[in-house]
């Protein structure tokens, strides 16, 4: 059989699966769907090489004979259709028909509608595995319909118990330990991509045991896990965010480096660190906006890889910079008061009169230039007139520049109560 190696070490039963505990231990909802056939559409999300083809073979099989594993790259809606209609004409020779469906995200919205009536009526139980967010790959309707599991990538540990079944049913690795550890690192969680490398490193004929360098120069690099158009693009986006917000460079810089060994845009986190410094940073310390402004156009001018070190700096910069969303806020409350009163107009004293009949309806009239007011400030009205009360957006906070915006807000607070008596 010339099948790859991790096809023929493949478990075939529960017992033999390695990881994802938190989903098949002695008490799970799962393991006692397989264990009791228990007819339920599932879908497993999870990352490459965690499991999810394994499993998804074991349930279908364990569920009914009549299953069949198809992929929806290579399938095409018409041969489903056809299984599908060859089931529904035959039922006593398809009681129940199971159908595992890999990669299903890669079906766009029409296509998954082809289940619906056969989830409906029960004659269908349909298997799904995915590595995109479901919530976002796949129909509402098609979802609420099924039971979703998330599987983990598999720990260090988990990947050592599948070099020792290789070990057991093959060969001993020609490697030292630390190549061992090495190539359990580098796998990053990835099972299916161990075996291939232990497959590749079958074919070399060594005398000796290789080391950790001898298995760098080999060894492929195996590409980041990461998707700019799925989960990997949103979910370290949002980690390197938190973790600006948080004060913490050091984690911010370790998320900075996985987006752009991922093959990111850096100009899109160029555009991501100047929304950090305007909606997390704000008035606390208006510099840092300047600073990632400025980043953004060192690495527009250099690109890869010396522009990186510019958007490093705007992002340590931001980590360690006085944090401030009173901005931010300020900026919601205006937007939903400006909202709910735009049928208010401005107050005529501060409207401009450049022809007569303005000036006879009152506009501009009793309008107080500043600068020539007391302390350059009149401490007039400048919301509409039918607003109850004056509302109050900015609160700055006591931190960073914004002390000082305080002490200023307090200080023309007060003179405007004074000029109000």
């Amino acid at each position: 059989m010339n099948a790859p190696l991790s096809e023929k070490l493949r478990p075939q039963a529960l017992h033999e699966l390695i990881g994802q505990e938190h989903i098949l231990g002695s008490d799970s909802f799962l393991k006692q769907i397989i264990e009791q056939k228990k007819p339920l559409s599932i879908l497993l999300w999870g990352p490459p090489g965690c499991g999810k083809t394994t499993l998804a073979r074991i349930y279908g099989k364990n569920l009914s004979d009549n299953f069949y594993q198809l992929s929806a790259v290579s399938s095409s809606t018409t041969e489903i259709k056809g299984i599908l209609k060859n089931a529904e004409q035959n039922p006593l020779l398809y009681p129940r028909l199971v159908i595992f469906l890999d990669e299903i995200h890669r079906f766009n919205k029409s296509q998954q509608d082809l289940f619906l009536p056969y989830l409906e009526n029960g004659r269908l139980i349909l298997i799904g595995a995915t590595t995109e967010n479901p919530s976002f790959s796949l129909n509402n309707a098609l979802l609420s319909r099924m039971r979703v599991f998330t599987l983990n990538a598999l720990s260090c540990k988990d990947l050592e118990k599948i070099i020792a079944r290789f070990e057991m049913t093959h060969q001993k690795l020609t490697l030292t330990q630390e190549a061992k550890a090495f190539l359990i690192e580098v796998s990053s969680g990835d099972g299916r991509y161990l075996l291939n490398m232990i497959e590749n490193l079958e074919l070399m004929q060594s005398p000796e045991d290789l080391d950790v360098e001898m298995l760098k120069k080999f060894l492929q690099k195996r590409a980041p896990l990461f998707d700019k158009q799925g989960d990997g693009h949103y979910n370290l986006i949002s980690a390197l965010h938190k973790s600006v917000r948080g004060s913490d460079p050091d984690a911010a810089l370790y998320w900075l480096t996985r987006i752009l060994n991922g093959g990111e845009d850096p100009l899109y986190i160029g555009r991501r660190l100047i929304r950090m410094a305007s909606e997390d940073v704000g008035l606390a310390d208006p510099e840092a906006l300047n600073l990632c402004l400025n980043a953004f156009q060192t690495y527009q001018i250099l690109g890869s890889p010396e522009g990186e070190l510019a958007l490093a700096q705007a992002t340590i910069y931001l980590a360690l910079a006085p944090k401030s969303n009173a901005c931010y806020l300020a900026t919601k409350k205006a937007r939903q008061d400006a909202q709910n009163t735009s049928q208010l107009n401005p107050p005529k004293h501060i409207l401009n009169a450049p022809s007569k009949l303005m000036k006879e309806l009152g506009y501009s009239k009793g309008y107080e230039y500043d600068h020539d007011a007391q302390d350059q400030f009149s401490g007039q009205n400048y919301f509409p007139d039918e607003m109850p009360q004056r509302p109050t957006f900015y609160e700055p906070n006591e931190i960073g520049l914004e002390r000082e915006m305080k002490k200023r807000l307090e200080y023309f607070k007060s003179l405007r109560k004074k000029k109000s008596q």
